[in-house]
This record gives C-alpha cells, sequence and structure tokens, in this order.
C-alpha cells in the first residue's frame, strides 16, 4: 500500500477556483455557484458539517476573487478549510436574507452554471431577488469542470485502486458457498476499510440470478455451489474514488458460463486497448459493445461502458453512445462492459483507466480471467 499523500494547499485550490471562473467564461456563463458537496470539496476543501436548509455558496467568476457565502455559525469551520485563504468570506445570520448578501455578488442578467445538487430552495431564493438571472447544471454547462487530473489526483486514485485491488485478492481467500450474499458484502466492505477507505460507496454481491441485475443490493440469497457471482465494489480512500468488478464462480463452472466470461473480458481488453487521447468516449463504448454483439449478446449488455471517476465514484465523461467528448491525458474512467442473463447469470468486469499521453493505463491490475472459490 502506498503512503498518505501530502494534503493539498491553498495554492492548489486556488488554481482550480481560477480554472473553473476561466471555464465558465469560455462557456459564455457568468461564473460558477457551488453549493455544498463534491464540488465545493473540490475547489475549495470545505465540508459544511451536515446537510443545512442554511445557505452556503460559493461564488466564481473570470474577474473577481472567490467569495464563499456561508451561516455565520459555519463560519470557523470554513475558515479551517484549506482552500479558505485563497477565498473571500461573506457570512450572514439567522433572521437575514441570505439572498440579499449574495444579490450583489452577481451579474444581475447573467447565465451561471450551479452544481447538480443545489437545493431547490436556495436556486428559487435567488430567482426570485436577481430575477433576470438564469441557470445550468455544471454537468451541462461544464461537464469536464473535474474530469482531467493532475498528477495529485491521480496519485490518490491510483492509491484507491490498489486499495480495491488488494481487497479482491483477500475476498478470493474467503468462503462463498453456503454464505449469504450480504455476509460476503460485509467482508468487502470490511476490507475496503482495512485498506485504507475512509467511505464505502457500495459492495454488490450478486449470486445466480441476481447477477443478471447490474445493481443488485447484496441480500439474504444463499450463495451456492455453482453459482456465478458478480462482485462490483468501491468507496473513499484519501478522497477519491475506487471501483472494481471481477466475476468469480463457486465451483467449477460450465462451458456456457465460461465463454460468456470470455466474451465480457476479451470485450473490456478490446475497449481498454482503444483508449488513447483524441477519440471519443462513445468510441470506448462502441468497441466493446461491438465485440459482445458479434458474439451473440449484443441485446444483454444494457449498461453504458463506462462513467467518469474522482472525489465521487460516478461523475463525467460517461462512456456511452452519443457522447462526442475527446478523451485526453488526465481524465479517469471505468472501462465495464457486461453481459446478463435472466433467471441465470451475469457477468462483469471492471478497471479504472486513466489517459495518458500515448494510450490508456490501468489503476486495476487483478486477474480478469474468471477466479474459482470454494
Amino acid at each position: 500500500m502506498t503512503g498518505t499523500p501530502a494534503p493539498f494547499t491553498a495554492d492548489d485550490y486556488q488554481v482550480r477556483m481560477e480554472r473553473a471562473a476561466r471555464a465558465a467564461a469560455d462557456a459564455g456563463l457568468a461564473g460558477v455557484l457551488v453549493a455544498p458537496g463534491p464540488d465545493l470539496v473540490w475547489l475549495t476543501g470545505y465540508a459544511p458539517p451536515a446537510a443545512t436548509e442554511r445557505l452556503t455558496l460559493l461564488v466564481l467568476a473570470a474577474g473577481q476573487d472567490p467569495v464563499l457565502v456561508v451561516p455565520t455559525l459555519e463560519a470557523p469551520d470554513a475558515e479551517k478549510a484549506a482552500g479558505a485563504p485563497a477565498l473571500t468570506l461573506h457570512d450572514w445570520t439567522d433572521g437575514k436574507d441570505p439572498y440579499a448578501t449574495t444579490a450583489p455578488l452577481l451579474d444581475a442578467s447573467g447565465r451561471f452554471g450551479v452544481s447538480d445538487n443545489a437545493w431547490a430552495l436556495h436556486l428559487l431564493g435567488l430567482q426570485k431577488a436577481l430575477p433576470g438571472t438564469s441557470y445550468v447544471s455544471l454537468t451541462e454547462g461544464l461537464p469536464m469542470l473535474r474530469a482531467v487530473k493532475d498528477a495529485a489526483e491521480l496519485e490518490r486514485l491510483a492509491a484507491a485502486g490498489e486499495a480495491a485491488d488488494a481487497t479482491y485478492e483477500e475476498i478470493l481467500k474467503v468462503s462463498f458457498a453456503g454464505r449469504r450474499e450480504s455476509e460476503v458484502a460485509g467482508d468487502l466492505a470490511d476490507l475496503l476499510r482495512r485498506f485504507g477507505h475512509s467511505q464505502v460507496d457500495f459492495t454488490v454481491v450478486g449470486s445466480g440470478p441476481n447477477g443478471a441485475n447490474p445493481h443488485h443490493e447484496a441480500g439474504e440469497r444463499v450463495i451456492e455451489n455453482g453459482d456465478m457471482v458478480v462482485l462490483d465494489f468501491g468507496g473513499l480512500k484519501h478522497g477519491y474514488g475506487s471501483d472494481t468488478s471481477r466475476t468469480v464462480h463457486v465451483g467449477e463452472p460450465s462451458a456456457e458460463e465460461r465463454r460468456v466470461h470470455d466474451v465480457v473480458r476479451e470485450a473490456q481488453e478490446a475497449a481498454f486497448r482503444a483508449v488513447r487521447p483524441g477519440i471519443a468516449c462513445q468510441d470506448v463504448d462502441r468497441v466493446a459493445r461491438a465485440h459482445i454483439t458479434e458474439a451473440g449478446y449484443g441485446d444483454r449488455f444494457i449498461h453504458r461502458t463506462g462513467h467518469g471517476i474522482g472525489v465521487t465514484t460516478h461523475e463525467p465523461p460517461y462512456m456511452i453512445e452519443g457522447e462526442e467528448q475527446r478523451l485526453v491525458p488526465g481524465m479517469c474512467f471505468s472501462v465495464e462492459p457486461g453481459i446478463y442473463l435472466p433467471g441465470r447469470f451475469g457477468v462483469r468486469i471492471e478497471d479504472i483507466v486513466t489517459v495518458t499521453e500515448d494510450g490508456g493505463r490501468r489503476l486495476n491490475n487483478t486477474s480478469r480471467e474468471m477466479a474459482v472459490v470454494h
């Protein structure tokens, strides 16, 4: 396991905020408005102590200093954030109108990008205070804002991937047959934490027919000898995500099960080899889908080939038909084709991949061959 990376500094956050303001201007937006959530953490290092109805909002615009509007009672926490030296705090007290505090910071006729998880309550309050403004979600207006990772971010993503790999290697040593899916899922969660994850986001254990549901919630089904078992797990380590999938078999698989697994493994390999700067996101999906379709299972590949990953485990860009965004070095995303046979079994193989100057690099490196467990 790699050591703890150096923390991000105020200078790091300043660069991010400046980049966001420039990107907004380039997209024809008056600025960016960021509510509590992953965007705020990425831009400032600040995570409010709990979800609150009180307005907290980062205001970024080209040509003006960053401002964070916060409730007075939470200002001391905001001042401790790593990015606080790179911005100005404007606080407001209970009983006052937070939108009156915020309105002078905004272009009264501007169109703003707003973080996806902003409360409707706050957006409607801003619209009432500034009826000439309009808004677009950051996923729509600035979908690539967090997509390209710097070296320090890549280091964290690699460490998270390494921890997920260690988790997989350990789970192969436990018993599967005769245990509930939920018990194996608990093992996965414990292992992720043992290998340094501060947050576990999901532990999918889909055995037998449950494996045909890509997002099956691990339940009380008892895993049996002869089951195919889809394992999909991940979370956050050092604030950055892991997400990997492998499909194992309890006892010896049948010839058909081996064939389906081979088709998915070959599709995943082909899609990975297609990764390089300049191709469109949809091309990664097309390569995986073409291989699975040629093998006769095209209608059983029922989800996109991949999603971005960073300070959240799912974010833009998405590897799906219609996404014409070009790959550039530093992007990180999953490559995870699958085949799902209702009532029988499913297979999915997933790695996180980062785009390099001349291709792609996997951040998950465990064997993609089918593992036989007991």
